[in-house]
């Protein structure tokens, strides 16, 4: 496999709309771009917007699942892989997407596989980027909070640059050029 992204998402369908929206354009440009999409690979919430939209660009899309969620499973992935718990889950997502995770609006399991990811940067264990998608100021809180840890000696500034912030599709476009 070539260029690949790791999307993590909302699993919820009653989100503003416009988050599927843009969600739609993440993936149309990371298909125009050749990367093969990542993620959990579900019928439910964005999670389904992103797997819909990759089947409609002719992308790659490869769905990862614990198998206690397999009646989730999106039905028109390229590849699934099933993984025996959700740790497992992250690590296989990552472990094929090396080049880029993007970060959607979500919820507490979107946070923790974005911090997971920021942690594993970090350390030197994850080389890809990391795109947190910004939309209609979704994440202001998150990046609030990671310079406040900068400010408190929590974060050092190398680690907290690791993580950038694109406020909509077309800065997310001009983002991922530099990929």
């Amino acid at each position: 496999m070539g260029k690949a992204a790791a999307i993590f998402c909302s699993s919820y369908p009653d989100i503003d709309p416009a988050f599927n929206e843009a969600a739609r354009a993440v993936v149309r440009a990371l298909c125009g771009r050749g990367f093969a999409v990542v993620s959990g690979g579900t019928v439910r919430g964005t999670m389904k917007v992103v797997a819909d939209e990759a089947v409609a660009c002719g992308g790659t899309h490869v769905g990862v699942l614990p198998r206690f969620m397999q009646q989730y499973a999106h039905p028109d992935l390229t590849e699934l892989v099933w993984t025996d718990t959700m740790a497992e889950r992250k690590e296989h997502i990552r472990s094929v997407a090396r080049d880029l995770a993007v970060v959607l609006p979500g919820g507490v399991g979107t946070m923790d596989e974005f911090f997971e990811t920021l942690t594993l940067a970090k350390l030197g264990k994850y080389g890809g980027r990391i795109l947190v998608c910004n939309f209609k100021g979704y994440y202001d809180g998150l990046r609030m909070l990671l310079d406040s840890f900068v400010r408190g000696g929590m974060l050092d500034a190398p680690s907290r640059a690791l993580v950038e912030f694109p406020s909509d599709a077309e800065e997310f476009e001009k983002m991922l050029d530099r990929c």
